[in-house]
């Protein structure tokens, strides 16, 4: 309550330019919650049916034989890495089929399909990350922005006493404590998108190491399954 109270009081004290800053800091921490609720359950669902994908992918034989209709994996980054290159696959055992040995694609047709794992792992990545340039504004500009509203603050602070040739404490306190107000928002809003942010942070690189682990092993698979043994490496 009393808390509750010291903050009024201040932000009433505040200056107009304090005030403004402490808006723009609301404004950030709308964006910044805004990604910590979506990314939270977006990073969540990833993890959660990464694991159901791999398992389901583990119990085929083929590389090909997994369903690529989307059903309950749609959006999974991992599906998205493997429909994408499966696709790819079957175009190149069209289109480049080794001279020899039917059923499989020349060497040189491989390394399309490679490279079709690494673009698409790419870009699975970058959707996990994206969003998080708020967070880390928020956290390193949060601070900041109050502190420049505090120093406004309390420049006017001084400036208003040493014209009025008043330096006392009373006169002095309200200004201080609108100062101060606008720094005590900028770590409200920077404290919870730190935890946030590292915490994605961590949890989008292991997404991202599962993605680069299952990129080569799929590649192994096709090359075992489908690349003509003659001259593949």
């Amino acid at each position: 309550m009393f808390a509750s109270g010291a903050l009024q009081f201040a932000f009433d004290e505040a200056t107009t330019e304090g005030k403004v800053t402490i808006g723009a800091l609301v404004v950030l921490s709308i964006f910044s919650w805004t990604v910590i609720v979506t990314k939270a359950r977006q990073l969540y669902l990833a993890a959660k049916l990464t694991r159901k994908f791999m398992t389901a992918y583990d119990a085929t034989g083929n590389p090909l034989e997994f369903p690529r209709a989307g059903g309950q994996f749609a959006g999974v980054p991992a599906f998205q890495v493997y429909r994408r290159a499966a696709n790819e696959v079957e175009r190149l055992l069209k289109i480049a089929p080794a001279a020899n040995e039917p059923g499989r694609m020349s060497a040189p047709a491989f390394e399309a399909v490679k490279a079709t794992l690494e673009e698409s792992a790419g870009a699975e990545a970058i959707a996990l990350e994206r969003g998080m340039i708020v967070l880390s504004t928020a956290v390193a500009g949060g601070p900041f922005i109050g502190l420049l509203g505090t120093v406004w603050g309390v420049m006017e602070t001084f400036a208003g006493i040493a014209h009025a040739n008043a330096a006392t404490l009373t006169a002095m306190a309200p200004g201080v404590a609108g100062a101060l107000i606008a720094t005590v928002v900028g770590l409200l809003v920077a404290i919870p998108a730190m935890f946030a942010y590292n915490f994605m942070v961590t949890t989008i690189r292991n997404l991202t190491q599962e993605l680069d682990a299952f990129a080569t092993r799929y590649a192994a698979q096709v090359s075992l399954t489908y690349v003509e043994r003659t001259t593949a490496a």
